[in-house]
């Protein structure tokens, strides 16, 4: 099996139990009596926890290995899906929020950092960057698909009911419980890394994790072009609210039924993240025509724009044509946007680069989430979600960013050794 073929198959296992649980993560708390307002700082505690984990794990990552922080990231993924499944109150909530922080910072650099370290260890490749590039790409389109599949099969379980109309919506969470072991047998057996030369043992990687992330602090301080990069995420992680989490919500009020909206989001998603799919697909396309840059800046806007479309919808197909709309540019954004990332740091950075962009985006996903649940409680969950495409726009600019000549051509001398 490939490289490749291995990052692609640990990625689709890793995204097949979130495909499970999105169509009913806003739905379950609200089912069980919790208000939207309160939803809202339930789904902020898992930004919090990850603002306080992130640069731990990932220089943990850089320090320890990849494979072993990925494998403890699907343990702890496991707990927060069982937690879920139980919670009755709102503090058995936020518990499962805070395990899902936890979970999400551990996860969010190791299995990509993998991928992008052997590509760039091989010799027998030329084009290193453009290599990652379709190798996220494909990873964008398995993750979309995956996704999808597991939102389908989620809306019919709700829909079949085994266990009984109380329980159907946490039916998905006992199913991704199931498929987080999967994914822990998998990662053991084709996450192939030799960490040899990284650690002598796991004291030795916690007393190094301070010196790789203070690394990886000077090297965000050097860099104007990293710095406006991680920016890009503050924006990204709080508009990201208004479609993956306020969405469902908005289509419960159109319907008038939290059950049939419950349902129904399970094809919603899957067709969506489908779209996702064929759209992460086109990426190379796209970059054989224009350049990285100018693609990431069009792209979000484009997605901004679709974002607000879907808080003036005034019907039920409306919103999920808009969602539709948000999903295809939604993938291929992040896959060009990680490989800007990439280039901008060598091994022994990319976890905690990597982490340092989902601190930035998780705690402003949690902004988000309180913000636009007052603005939803106040005004509308329309408006909350204009508000939020709106947000997400403004990141565009920060792709235009630009190093000074002189350190420009300083970096690329640094990484040119990095990757020999």
């Amino acid at each position: 099996m490939t490289l490749r073929t291995r990052f692609w198959v640990l990625a689709g296992l890793r995204w097949l139990p979130t495909g499970f649980v999105i169509p009913v993560g806003a739905l379950l708390p609200l089912e069980r009596g919790l208000t939207i307002a309160e939803y809202g700082m339930v789904a902020a505690t898992q930004g919090f926890v990850v603002l306080l984990l992130e640069l731990p794990t990932g220089g943990f990552a850089d320090a320890l290995g990849r494979k072993p922080v990925f494998v403890a990231s699907a343990v702890v993924a496991l707990a927060s899906y069982v937690t879920s499944a139980l919670a009755q109150v709102p503090l058995a909530f936020v518990v499962a929020s805070a395990l899902s922080g936890v979970f999400r910072a551990l996860d969010s650099g190791p299995l990509n950092a993998w991928f992008v370290d052997a590509v760039h260890e091989d010799e027998s490749v030329a084009d290193r960057s453009g290599t990652v590039a379709r190798g996220l790409s494909g990873y964008a389109s398995v993750v979309g698909a995956s996704i999808a599949t597991g939102a389908i099969i989620s809306g019919l379980f709700i829909l079949w009911a085994p266990l009984g109309r109380e329980d159907s919506l946490a039916l998905p969470y006992w199913i991704a419980t199931a498929l987080a072991l999967v994914q822990i047998v998998a990662a053991t057996l084709l996450m192939h890394e030799d960490r040899s030369a990284r650690v002598a043992g796991v004291l030795w990687s916690i007393r190094a994790t301070p010196r790789v992330i203070l690394d990886g602090g000077r090297l965000l301080w050097r860099s104007r072009v990293l710095r406006a990069l991680i920016a890009v995420e503050l924006f990204w992680g709080f508009g990201m609210i208004a479609f993956e989490s306020f969405m469902p919500i908005r289509l419960s009020e159109l319907l008038a039924d939290r059950d049939h909206a419950a349902a129904l989001m399970g094809p919603v998603t899957a067709a969506a993240w489908g779209v996702s799919a064929v759209g992460a697909a086109l990426v190379p396309l796209l970059l054989r025509r224009w350049s990285m840059v100018g693609v990431s800046v069009t792209l979000r806007i484009v997605q901004g724009a679709t974002v607000v479309a879907m808080g003036l919808a005034a019907g039920p197909v409306g919103l999920v044509l808009g969602l539709f709309a948000t999903y295809a540019v939604h993938s291929a954004a992040g896959a060009i946007y990680e490989t800007l990332l990439h280039d901008q740091v060598g091994k022994e950075n990319r976890a905690t680069v990597l982490s340092l962009a989902s601190m930035a985006m998780q705690p402003a996903g949690s902004i988000g989430a309180i913000t636009l649940g007052v603005i939803a409680t106040g005004v509308s969950t329309g408006f909350a979600i204009i508000v939020g495409g709106v947000v997400l726009a403004l990141a565009a600019p920060l792709f235009l960013v630009r190093e000074p000549v002189s350190v420009a051509a300083g970096r690329r001398d640094d990484l040119g050794c990095a990757d020999r």
